[in-house]
């Protein structure tokens, strides 16, 4: 059979193939496979297209109003409508720099002097107040600019504006004035005076000659000169003495507040330690007195929840009425001062804690004065009771700038503050007699 050489399976495999296809053929599928072609192929030939229905050529010819054939009801064909205008062609812009200057220069120019003038001033606030907290960023403690400058508590503190040496002046709660050499690293660069018997509430190197050093305490008000290496004693007060200010750039004059409310002028060019003039201005105490930085004519006063501007020129024993009245605060007010520049602000310290902040010292802390830098306008430092132990800047319209904090090394409340007037220098002062410079 041929198949003799196949295996089992193969032999019985193509015997089903053989079987299969003996049944498909009695089937007979591949003649009716065939027949259904033909049928299909017969069907689509006869499919013809419809033909295309002629217009009709009688068909009438639609009317037209006489309004679309611009045609008058009396016949007269109506006049052509006029030529649209072309399309404007603006003037093509040259390649490279353009001056600015607006499309209608007919205009006022002064309009667009305001507005490009607005636009340059919006933008330096924002630079300058960037490059302001850089410079803060900037500002760090170390463990060499920590000293201990006087015995008690800090009162004051006077900060020296020259640029090459960091000279700072403390005074504390027992009268004591300590001296620091911040450059100097040995023991030598900080020495203690005693040229008071009670609190230093108040110091200033003078603006005019930085070799004077004026100090206040409740009885008396002195100038350390160093040229003579005495303190002179300017004035002496039966009244509790609180702070002062100059009146001029000369700092021949000075403004002197009382704890019992009073405010007296004093001038260092006349002989004796009286005070020309003692006024009244209806405070149950003054704690500070600050002097307009651009019209000196005004100072600014702080009370027990008074703040309020006198004219210096309008002064009298009793009856003196204020220019002007900050009211809003509550509770007794610890300071109060113009901004440096402009002095179109005014920054206070409350016990009222209206900087949603907590002011409340205690007893055995100075209380906080909240002092403008004076190379910023708008930014101020104050004292924090927060913890970590910190020294804030803020911006005047309440926004935090920055903390000045050191984990290592400032773990104490630095409750008064001086910064530098030119330099990037801060240096807070604690309750045990310690400065701490950034």
């Amino acid at each position: 059979d041929g198949y003799s050489e196949l295996s089992a399976y193969e032999r019985k495999r193509l015997k089903n193939i053989t079987e299969n296809a003996k049944f498909f053929a009695a089937l007979k599928l591949h003649e009716s496979a065939a027949k259904l072609h033909q049928i299909a192929t017969k069907r689509q030939s006869r499919v013809t297209r419809r033909a295309k229905a002629k217009k009709a050529e009688d068909e009438t010819v639609r009317r037209r109003s006489m309004r679309l054939q611009r045609v008058e009801p009396s016949g007269i064909p109506m006049p052509k409508m006029p030529a649209q205008p072309e399309a404007e062609e603006y003037p093509q812009v040259p390649a490279g720099p353009l001056p600015m200057v607006p499309e209608d220069q007919m205009g006022n120019s002064k309009l667009t002097e305001n507005l490009l003038t607005t636009w340059m001033r919006i933008t330096n606030v924002l630079m300058m107040l960037s490059r302001y907290e850089d410079s803060l960023n900037s500002m760090v403690l170390s463990e060499d600019n920590i000293k201990k400058v006087v015995k008690y508590r800090v009162c004051s503190m006077a900060i020296h504006p020259s640029e090459s040496i960091i000279f700072v002046a403390a005074g504390d709660k027992s009268g004591q004035i300590g001296l620091w050499n911040v450059n100097c690293k040995s023991e030598e660069g900080a020495h203690v005076f005693i040229p008071h018997n009670y609190p230093v509430t108040c110091m200033h190197f003078s603006p005019f000659n930085p070799a004077h050093l004026l100090s206040l305490s409740n009885d008396t008000l002195r100038c350390g000169d160093v040229t003579r290496a005495v303190f002179d004693e300017i004035c002496r007060s039966e009244e509790n003495l609180s702070s002062f200010d100059f009146l001029e750039d000369n700092a021949s004059t000075a403004i002197v507040g009382d704890w019992d409310g009073s405010v007296a002028v004093v001038d260092r060019r006349t002989p004796g330690t009286s005070s020309e003039l003692s006024a009244d201005i209806g405070f149950k105490r003054t704690r500070t007195v600050h002097v307009h930085p651009v019209n000196k004519q005004y100072f600014i006063a702080a009370g027990s929840v008074d703040v309020c501007i006198y004219d210096v020129r309008y002064l009298k024993p009793n009856g003196n009425k204020p220019v002007s009245c900050l009211k809003g605060h509550t509770k007794s007010v610890a300071s109060a001062y113009f901004s440096p520049v402009t002095g179109n602000r005014v920054v206070t310290v409350c016990a009222d804690d209206k900087l949603r902040r907590n002011n409340n010292t205690g007893r055995w802390l100075t209380r906080f004065r909240a002092i403008w830098d004076p190379k910023q306008e708008d930014c101020f430092v104050v004292g924090s009771m927060a913890r970590p132990r910190q020294i804030e800047v803020f911006q005047d319209t309440g926004k935090l700038l920055h903390s000045f904090y050191n984990l290592d090394f400032l773990s104490s409340v630095c409750s008064i503050n001086v910064v530098h007037p030119s330099k990037n220098i801060l240096v807070g002062g604690n309750s045990s007699g310690r400065l701490h410079v950034f």
